[in-house]
């Protein structure tokens, strides 16, 4: 049935028309959201300025790579890093902390969650302080040469500690006058106050943000080491912590459960390099292990006095 320029269509026929243009409205800013999603997440620059794409790797200026490692003395860095000559040289972050006054961790179920996947609870933190970085090879190095640590392999001085159990994580901690962070204080640490979805904010998973799918994409193919420290400053959060997402899962100190009896469990937070999808990368994602594994790697935190 027609109509005339002068007469409306039934209400009905009117409300058919406006549901079917607002889910063709619906539908087409959700395909330019997910297109501008990928396009960004494959033709972004991974890396930062400083450090240059080398296969699977950010490295700096000047370097080759050998073995999945960055090698030779670099001719630049990113903001925030400092240059090591020599064969085993390489780009390492500036160390420093970042202090937190204490607030109320508040885990809720929300809009992007499975209620199945979160548990509601809320939580008040005290002050602490955290390293602003995962702990890099080469300031393990300085607990190996005053004989605190056992000696790993320096392949790279910038990259993360790995392989290492969660009481060698400690001893570390312990010999800088720190700890392992709690499981509460991370979550603090990552989410902020607001308890954001990713360390950075609510959506952006995208590969200049984060050090993941490097081993079998979607940003690289084929790694099999993490990257080094730092180098993804687009993804830090808004107190300034990088990688807290991505590059090594962190060794955290977990509450004890009625299993445990009262004994010390340790859980692998933040996910890593080889990370695939977003629930391997959100602020509350872990992997209750104790195991040591070469995606797994720690920072410390200190009591404030």
């Amino acid at each position: 049935m027609a109509f005339l320029p002068s007469e409306a269509p039934p209400p009905r026929r009117r409300a058919l028309v406006y549901t079917a243009l607002g889910c063709a409205l619906v539908g087409a800013a959700l395909f330019l959201v997910v297109r501008t999603a990928g396009r960004e997440r494959q033709t972004a620059p991974r890396c930062p300025p400083g450090l240059v794409a080398v296969e699977t790797r950010c490295c700096g200026a000047g370097q080759t790579l050998v073995s999945s490692h960055c090698s030779g003395t670099p001719t630049s860095c990113a903001a925030g890093m400092h240059a090591i000559a020599g064969v085993r040289g390489g780009c390492v972050v500036n160390e420093r902390r970042v202090s937190f006054t204490g607030g109320v961790l508040t885990i809720a179920h929300s809009d992007w969650e499975p209620r199945a996947e979160v548990q509601p609870r809320a939580v008040r933190i005290g002050p602490f302080e955290i390293d602003a970085h995962e702990v890099t090879l080469d300031r393990w190095q300085r607990c190996v040469t005053a004989g605190g640590c056992r000696s790993q392999p320096l392949t790279e001085p910038g990259q993360p500690v790995a392989s290492v159990t969660p009481a060698e994580a400690l001893q570390f901690c312990r010999f800088f006058g720190g700890r392992l962070p709690t499981a509460d204080e991370w979550l603090f640490a990552a989410a902020g106050p607001k308890s954001r979805r990713f360390p950075w904010g609510e959506t952006g998973l995208v590969c200049r943000r984060v050090v993941f799918g490097l081993a079998e994409g979607p940003c690289a193919d084929g790694a099999g080491t993490p990257e080094v420290v730092g180098s993804r400053p687009d993804g830090r959060t808004p107190e300034g912590l990088f990688d807290m997402a991505g590059n090594v899962a962190e060794w955290t100190l977990e509450a004890p459960s009625k299993q445990s009896r009262g004994r010390p469990e340790f859980a692998a937070r933040g996910g890593s390099y080889r990370s695939k999808v977003a629930t391997e990368l959100k602020s509350w994602s872990l992997e209750m292990t104790d195991r040591p594994a070469p995606h797994i790697g720690f920072r410390c935190a200190y009591s404030s006095e």
